[in-house]
């Protein structure tokens, strides 16, 4: 995880290992599974253990990946419009009894399972528009958005660190006990209007958050 071994490396043999560490033979083979089940080493047949090219993908929570970068891509799970939990209503200020359009997404990287999305929005501003389609959008919410009226201006954040569901557990197909990351992002366009609200859940082994700030504006 640090780079100190790139990727490619082939890593010491069993008994060097056990050497190295002064322990069971068993304990470096149960090390060993456990690397190759978290993606950071794979194996060949007679040759040995190797280092896997599989760093953190460093997200820039100020945008999405738009335009989408090489190798990204998802998959649309399903579209409906749902009375959304508690705290999802109230981040978009919904009357009583209020509606929203659900987009739940899987994101992937070279085929690979990278990030979960509930994303909703508004039926009030969603109702009668690709948002509400089971369609892919071209070029994102986002360009929707702007062309109703509701620009995006900004979003607040809130991130925690929890073990995942079992839906999580299987839809990013992680190993056993590797928690993820919980993004709770609230998108606001004009006079502080909440327009969507998406819970993101990444795995917490594979990602790393970057932001910026800037002090004094």
């Amino acid at each position: 995880m640090s780079g100190e071994l790139k990727a490619g490396v082939q890593l010491p043999s069993i008994p060097q290992l056990v050497q190295s560490y002064a322990t069971a033979n068993t304990t470096i083979q149960r090390a060993l599974a456990d690397l190759k089940e978290e993606g950071f080493v794979f194996s060949q047949a007679g040759k040995g253990v190797f280092v896997r090219d599989r760093q953190p993908h460093i997200v820039r929570v100020g945008a999405y990946f738009t335009p989408t970068p090489p190798g990204y891509s998802y998959k649309l799970l399903d579209v409906s419009e749902v009375q959304p939990p508690v705290d999802v209503a109230e981040a978009l200020a919904l009357e009583a009894g209020g509606t929203a359009f659900l987009r739940h997404r899987l994101g992937l990287y070279a085929d690979d399972p990278l990030e979960l999305s509930w994303s909703y929005y508004p039926a009030t501003i969603a109702a009668d528009t690709v948002l509400a389609g089971r369609a892919k959008i071209r070029g994102g919410a986002p360009a929707v958005l702007a062309e109703l009226g509701y620009p995006e201006r900004y979003f607040v954040d809130h991130v925690s660190a929890r073990l995942p569901t079992t839906e999580e557990l299987e839809g990013l197909d992680l190993p056993d006990d590797v928690p993820v990351m919980r993004q709770f992002r609230v998108i606001y366009s004009d006079d502080d209007r909440p327009v969507e609200v998406s819970i993101l859940i990444k795995p917490a082994h594979l990602y790393e958050l970057a932001y910026r700030e800037t002090i004094g504006e």
